[in-house]
């Protein structure tokens, strides 16, 4: 299932892509710039603050995001430590129109790459932490409705069905 917004649809809830790990970046050259303009381009029409590559169906460890700071990429990246807890209402481009409340540390260390290849180390808290968390987890082939729990799961299967009904 795809929802177009440019060259890359982003890929929807039950697209098997989303649940595969991705791979990681060994060579960071211009087809991995290309790539990541053309990922701000999907986020930034969609419109998101975060899309992992697996989202527009590349299988590569890189998501872009902006939390109103301009667009940054990260290349291979992981976090390193975490902190706190925060319940928040998150939502996901590959899942439209759903939002849950969603528990996650309020804190995190992220470290990767950028685009030059220089190391990134960021500490994030709030929004800024969820979305490394949110964008991370699609890189590890996690979507957010596997953070749900019995009761919202359920409910989200029903809704989802609905859409993808309507959809048709």
């Amino acid at each position: 299932m795809l929802c177009c917004v440019s060259q890359y649809p982003i890929r929807i809830y039950g697209d098997p892509v989303l649940k595969q790990p991705t791979q990681v970046v060994d060579d960071i050259d211009a087809s991995i710039a290309k790539l990541a303009a053309d990922m701000i381009e999907v986020m930034h029409k969609a419109p998101g603050v975060g899309l992992a590559a697996n989202q527009i169906g590349i299988s590569k460890r890189m998501f872009v995001y902006d939390i109103g700071a301009g667009a940054k990429v990260v290349i291979n990246p992981e976090i390193t430590e975490s902190d706190g807890q925060w319940t928040y209402e998150e939502g996901c481009l590959s899942v439209p129109g759903l939002y849950w409340p969603i528990v996650r540390p309020k804190r995190v260390h992220l470290e990767g790459l950028d685009l030059d290849g220089n190391r990134v180390s960021v500490d994030a808290e709030d929004l800024e932490a969820r979305v490394f968390q949110h964008e991370l987890d699609h890189l590890n082939g996690v979507l957010l409705v596997q953070r749900l729990d019995e009761d919202q799961l359920r409910e989200a299967k029903r809704e989802l069905r609905r859409i993808a009904v309507g959809r048709r």
